[in-house]
């Protein structure tokens, strides 16, 4: 059998977090619970130890440093993650833990699915899914449904070699996209989504997180396709160029005159300054193959999934 840990970043969820602990160990009874508690003011480390739960306490704040906390500290074969609010079906995860294992997948998402027509989802939130999801699949050529999804299940080759820099909510981002850069083998997977328990609250905050996870985003385009994203700045500066080259040369072969020295000279040096955006991303192409080189043989260096093997 696989060797099962879950891992629950939690902050403030007194009133969710034991119900959730308890019935993961109902649902997976081998399974060794986790729990970060990121700087908590209420009882949601006591709450967690009484319901048998390990805690782990992180006091960088920020969900990503909750989950590059327990992934670093916990060794095991299969890596279930969720939240612990209670939002979550558990009695899917031995599906999800049972397909990642049969299929010898790297990652597993847990779609949400609005469970009994609940108003689970805000409208932000909806939009900012589908935004990050279009941005994704434009960036990388494919994607997922719900790259937000905080149920995951994970490989522990897929834990070992992912370096997580994220801070906050752009944690599952970060997961995807390392996910899709590497062109892991993953599944996605509807689960029923349920309101919060009452009393607790959404610590995800729409526009700053949505723009943290956007900038995010961006970046790591940036980092990963180097060459498109200079070629496409040096596109806008060439044809910004060009556009305000126009009228001076216009006057020029009218009057034999530079007039408009000003917008010659600023045009001259944003034609320069897009060859060299150009020239950038040939160079940082080939630096970004060796990073991606480098993470393709850390994930390599993991040992695979034993054979023969257990759901």
């Amino acid at each position: 059998m696989q060797k099962i840990a879950v891992v629950v970043p939690c902050y403030n969820e007194e009133g969710a977090i034991g119900a959730v602990i308890r019935d993961v160990a109902r649902v997976l009874p081998d399974a060794h619970i986790h729990v970060c508690d990121n700087n908590s003011t209420d009882r949601t480390a006591a709450e967690a130890r009484a319901a048998g739960a390990v805690v782990i306490a992180e006091r960088s704040q920020g969900k990503g440093h909750a989950v590059r906390r327990l992934f670093s500290e916990i060794d095991a074969d299969v890596y279930l993650m969720l939240d612990g609010d209670g939002t979550y079906d558990i009695e899917s995860a031995p599906r999800l833990i049972a397909l990642l294992v049969a299929e010898r997948l790297d990652m597993v998402i847990g779609k949400r699915m609005p469970a009994h027509a609940q108003n689970t989802y805000r409208p932000g939130h909806v939009f900012g899914n589908r935004l990050l999801t279009v941005l994704a699949r434009f960036f990388f050529g494919r994607g997922f449904t719900d790259m937000l999804s905080g149920y995951r299940v994970f490989s522990r080759r897929f834990v070992k070699s992912l370096p997580v820099l994220s801070a906050g909510f752009e944690i599952e981002t970060e997961m995807t996209l390392h996910c899709l850069s590497l062109n892991l083998p993953h599944a996605e997977v509807e689960t029923p989504y349920y309101e919060r328990a009452h009393g607790t609250e959404s610590k995800l905050r729409t526009y700053r997180d949505g723009m943290r996870i956007v900038l995010l985003m961006i970046r790591l385009f940036k980092d990963y396709r180097p060459l498109a994203f200079f070629n496409g700045v040096g596109a806008f500066m060439a044809a910004l160029a060009l556009i305000l080259f126009a009228p001076v040369l216009s006057d020029y072969l009218e009057t034999g005159l530079v007039a408009r020295l000003p917008t010659a000279i600023l045009s001259t040096g944003l034609m320069v300054a897009a060859f060299l955006s150009v020239n950038a991303g040939f160079i940082l192409d080939s630096v970004a193959r060796h990073r991606l080189e480098n993470k393709k043989l850390a994930y390599l260096a993991q040992p695979p999934w034993a054979s023969p093997f257990e759901p």
